[in-house]
This record gives structure tokens, C-alpha cells and sequence, in this order.
């Protein structure tokens, strides 16, 4: 693989990914829980926030999970991504990406959770369960 070793924890309960206006305000429950995200570009604002904090009606992606990369890793850390975007890929698991300063964040489907697990495991990294 040429790329060292990553351990990632699979967090628990499943997150939506929504696309908001371009215009929209940032809705109080976007910033709820543990991990959300949310990301305004010219042509839109995008929302990862956990299913539990996802107001009923409200329009979006449900049935994701997601893998935390064990970090903090280097800014200058080359190919991380990569490496786990590889697999994945072979796998044929889609892959929404987030990444922060300290690390990254993988979000597959529920239903690929488990092939996405064993992609993972097969390239050399280490999975385990939120509190394990």
C-alpha cells in the first residue's frame, strides 16, 4: 500500500447530509451534537449533522455512518485520504468526505457500512467501534 497504518472509529448513529440555499442562515439545529459540519460555498450551504438532530420534514441525505481517522495528523501529511479513498473504491462503497485540521472524516451509507469495514481492514488499517 506504501501508506502507514490508520486506525478509525466507526461513531455511533447515523448522520444526514443536506443541501441548504446558497443564502440560507445557519439553522440552530445544523450545530448539534458531537460532530456536525457545515460548509458554505457560492452555491450552496452544506449540513452533516446526526439524524437524531434533523428536524422532522426537513429535507436530506439520511442512513449515513460515520469513520473518525485517529489524529491529529500533520497538515502535511500526504496521501491519507488517498489511502482510504482506494479501498473504498475497489469496494465500490461511495464516500463523503470531511476533513478537518486535526484529521478526516468517512461517511458511507448504513448498508455499506460493513463492506466499507472490511475494504478498510483488507488495506492494512485497523477498525473499531465507538467506545471499544
Amino acid at each position: 500500500m506504501g501508506h502507514m497504518p490508520l486506525s478509525l472509529t466507526l461513531l455511533p448513529g447515523g448522520f444526514a447530509i443536506c443541501r441548504l440555499a446558497a443564502d440560507a442562515g445557519i439553522p440552530a439545529w445544523a450545530a448539534q451534537g458531537e460532530f456536525f459540519s457545515i460548509t458554505r460555498t457560492p452555491d450552496e450551504l452544506s449540513v452533516v449533522v446526526s439524524e437524531a438532530h434533523l428536524p422532522e420534514g426537513t429535507r436530506g441525505d439520511s442512513g449515513w455512518r460515520c469513520f473518525r481517522v485517529e489524529g491529529p495528523m500533520p497538515l502535511s501529511s500526504v496521501g491519507v485520504l488517498a489511502s482510504l479513498a482506494d479501498p473504498l473504491a475497489r469496494a465500490s462503497v461511495s464516500l463523503f468526505a470531511v476533513s478537518t485540521y486535526d484529521t478526516d472524516y468517512l461517511l458511507v451509507k448504513g448498508e455499506a457500512v460493513e463492506r466499507a469495514k472490511q475494504a478498510l481492514v483488507r488495506a492494512g488499517h485497523t477498525v473499531r467501534l465507538c467506545g471499544q
